[in-house]
């Protein structure tokens, strides 16, 4: 049985107060008078988002019409996400985005928007009117709903839906049923919003429905049920999306932080300018000890991070702490070169964009790590030693940077003293630190207590060690470098001749599990002439062994 509605008669009003923002002037003139032939004489018009911010500032309009591809400084993506972000428009304005571009990619960025239209470039009059008058309309009609929920007053709100749902043949029905669900699920009423959700699907199966209930199930921790519908929903193209959010979270509540990690990606593939996903990539990926997702992730975000409401000193001292992670993870010359460049070019940037902040701190901190990765090591630590040691933590990421900076150039009780200060520090803000962060706070400190030796010298001392025939020395060093750089093919490479040598020298058990873990990476992994032959000849040495590593 499905939802009954009823066509509503009533016009929207003509004296609407309505914003274009276009910045090419043919395209703004052109819509301009188009709302005038529609008869509408209340209009502003915006050639940026700048001025569409001040006009936002002075006037509550009932409808904005926006252009996604504005190419001043902000675009449409990021003018939207800011006037929402700073309540320049509520929920009783309309707005709709006009494009004549219809990626995937942006169509889907859009979408997770939740704009109240997406209209195609080029349209027709007819078009437009039919457009503005739905959505006018619907936001006429459920203004006073709209208003309760915009000042927090969400018990009367949901009251209030009630009771405009005791008309069985209201014409929005669907939209308030959803409405109604995302209050109770608000208002933590999780039985109620449980038991809401699985009657509607009982009558009809909305994708807001669905999705409502699975957020319902994972808040109310009834996870396998979530996970259960959660991978049936990722297989279909209308909730594929939001399913790979849905079930990424969930998947790092359960500490699955590598499935999280791929289905986050999945996600960025899909719609790539959501950069609180690029953020949640990058706090999981450095979990995960994979700097060059990382790294990836951090570019994209001050890519997408400029003019928009997310620009932040943090944006690129972080692209440049993940450039610097990443070019220690790897022997590769040229890649250390193409990262040291890009990491000073973020500095510059960050310079440029906030000229007046003081952070020379973090700066030095980041040329002391420089420094390390040149292999200046005495210029590293005289670097370090002049910081002084402030007992404030004023950033998660600076203190984590800093006691990193530490740890490499050998002053290791500083860096066990600043791991301690920032996780006391967020344990003390309770609920406030996400669980990734703290995960990731829990094992630097755990992972650095029981590696001395940053990761040059460890994997250097590794090779020195094993040249000289010290296996076993060899054998725990490589090892402790492929905890540390489990994407490293060189170490892989090591580690799976060391335990070849070192079981052939002294016998003993074979570690199975370790030896799959580099031969999994190997074998997923683009190798270059050198090291497809080097796996190959490992691979036919331990058959001979007859050691099993699959």
């Amino acid at each position: 049985m499905g939802i009954k509605t009823k066509h509503m008669a009533a016009n929207p009003r003509q004296d609407a107060k309505i914003l274009i923002i276009e910045d090419q002037p043919l395209a703004l003139s052109y819509m301009k008078q188009s709302l005038e032939q529609l008869n509408f004489k209340s209009l502003r018009l915006a050639d940026s988002a700048a001025t569409a911010k001040e006009l936002c500032v002075l006037t509550k309009f009932d409808l904005i019409i926006c252009s996604f591809g504005l190419s001043k400084k902000q675009n449409g993506y990021q003018l939207y996400e800011e006037l929402k972000s700073k309540r320049l428009i509520r929920l009783s304005t309309a707005f709709i985005f006009i494009s004549s571009e219809t990626s995937p990619e942006l169509v889907h960025s859009v979408l997770e928007l939740q704009p109240d239209d997406f209209l195609v470039k080029p349209f027709t009059i007819k078009e437009l009117k039919a457009r503005i008058d739905k959505v006018l309309k619907r936001k006429q009609s459920l203004g006073k709903i709209f208003n309760l929920i915009d000042d927090g007053n969400h018990s009367k709100a949901l009251k209030t839906i009630n009771e405009e749902l005791e008309n069985e043949d209201h014409h929005y029905a669907p939209l308030l049923l959803k409405l109604k669900g995302e209050l109770l699920v608000q208002l933590n009423q999780l039985e109620d919003a449980k038991q809401f959700y699985k009657s509607i699907l009982s009558l009809q199966k909305f994708t807001w429905a669905k999705l409502g209930l699975v957020e319902t199930l994972i808040k109310n921790n009834e996870d396998v049920l979530a996970q259960q519908m959660l991978k049936s929903m990722i297989e279909k193209q209308d909730t594929r999306l939001p399913a790979l959010d849905l079930l990424s979270k969930l998947e790092i509540k359960l500490n699955q932080y590598e499935r999280a990690q791929s289905l986050l990606q999945e996600a960025i593939d899909i719609a790539p300018r959501n950069i609180d996903r690029q953020k949640s990539l990058s706090r999981v990926a450095e979990l995960n000890h994979d700097y060059e997702v990382r790294y990836r992730a951090h570019k994209d975000i001050a890519m997408l991070a400029k003019h928009s409401i997310h620009d932040s000193p943090e944006v690129y001292l972080n692209a440049a702490r993940a450039g610097i992670d990443l070019a220690l993870s790897t022997e590769q010359g040229e890649q250390i070169t193409r990262l040291t460049r890009q990491t000073q070019q973020y500095l510059t940037e960050l310079k440029q964009q906030f000229p007046n902040l003081n952070n020379q701190e973090q700066i030095d901190v980041l040329h002391a790590r420089m420094h390390y990765l040149k292999d200046e090591h005495k210029k590293a630590k005289q670097l370090l030693e002049q910081i002084d040691d402030e007992p404030m933590i004023r950033s998660i990421d600076d203190t984590l940077d800093k006691a990193k900076a530490y740890h490499e150039v050998g002053l290791s009780s500083k860096a066990q003293n600043l791991y301690n200060q920032v996780i006391d520090h967020c344990e003390r803000k309770g609920s406030k630190t996400d669980s990734v962060t703290m995960q990731l706070l829990y094992q630097q400190r755990k992972e650095k207590q029981e590696i001395t030796m940053g990761p040059k010298e460890l994997n250097n001392h590794a090779v020195t060690q094993f040249k000289k025939g010290h296996l076993e020395t060899a054998l725990e060093a490589f090892t402790q470098a492929f905890r540390i750089m489990p994407k490293n093919l060189s170490i892989a490479l090591n580690l799976l001749q060391c335990l070849c040598d070192s079981t052939a020298r002294n016998g003993g058990t074979f570690n199975t599990q370790l030896a799959k873990r580099c031969y999994t990476l190997l074998s997923e992994s683009v190798l270059d002439k050198e090291q497809q032959e080097r796996f190959a000849n490992l691979l036919n040495r331990l058959k001979e062994m007859g050691l099993e590593y699959m």
